[in-house]
């Protein structure tokens, strides 16, 4: 039986990983801020999949709460087989209207915890053999947007770059570029989406059927659903100049109002 760790497991992204895994009979290990949600959540999967779930209430913004999840990951007694690092969040408003400490906050949970938590996984993983990490990351990284973008896209090229360095010991790394996914994200951040046109929107368990698939075939790189793909595609061939511009004026049109 192996064990699947994932991070920001109580909504969205992160609960469709937690719900797909234990239905193929995977135990887990769910991490969030809130320790009463993940409860409940634990154990309405371990009642329907008969699967074992742990659960760990950390706050990936505060050391305290990096440094417990470590510790999971480097438990040789109890091997986690698979790291799925999902946790993230939205500022709302854009450069200088966002607080300091807001976009370092942001800064800590994308980057430093996925540095820290993927080096801690990728230890015993190399040492086994065996062992894979989806670090999601999103179809901002490829466009300059500010700090969630940045944040973003330095996810894809940290993990596309540890992936090289990793190849061949039996340890596989996938960034994961979803889209607008119908998930809590832009709530919790105050950020409205009526003006976003249907057809942008992506069901997160399909999201996370594609990951898994991509993950499977030793994708470094998973971006679900071809809409997506021809978009990303057309943002590394076009001019940078361009690209911001359409950013710019995308974030207008679709950002929070």
């Amino acid at each position: 039986m192996t064990t699947v760790l994932i991070t920001g497991a109580t909504a969205g992204i992160g609960a469709a990983f937690a719900r797909r895994l234990a239905g193929d009979g995977h135990d887990l290990v769910l991490v969030a801020r809130d320790e009463e949600r993940l409860g409940r959540h634990a154990t309405e999967l371990h009642d329907r999949h008969g699967v074992e779930v742990e659960v760990l209430a950390a706050d990936l913004s505060q050391d305290k709460g990096i440094e417990a999840v470590e510790e999971r990951l480097r438990d040789r007694e109890r091997p986690v087989h698979l790291l799925v690092n999902n946790a993230g969040f939205g500022n709302k408003g854009s450069y200088l209207e966002v607080s300091l400490a807001d976009e370092l906050k942001m800064l800590k949970v994308h980057c430093e915890a996925v540095l820290r938590l993927t080096s801690a996984a990728a230890e015993g993983m190399r040492e086994r053999k065996r062992g894979a990490v989806i670090n999601v990351a999103s179809v901002a990284a490829f466009v300059p947007r500010g700090t969630y973008g940045a944040s973003k896209s330095w996810v894809v090229q940290f993990t596309q770059g540890a992936a090289r360095d990793l190849a061949g010991s039996g340890v596989r790394l996938m960034a994961l570029c979803p889209g607008f996914v119908r998930t809590e994200f832009h709530q919790r951040a105050g950020m409205g989406t009526d003006n976003v046109p249907g057809w942008l929107w992506l069901d997160a368990d399909k999201v996370v059927t594609a990951a898994l698939r991509d993950l499977s075939q030793g994708k470094t790189l998973s971006v679900p659903d071809p809409r997506y793909k021809a978009m990303t595609g057309l943002m590394k061939l076009a001019p940078r100049r361009v690209v911001s511009r359409a950013s710019s004026t995308t974030g207008r049109k679709y950002g929070p109002k």
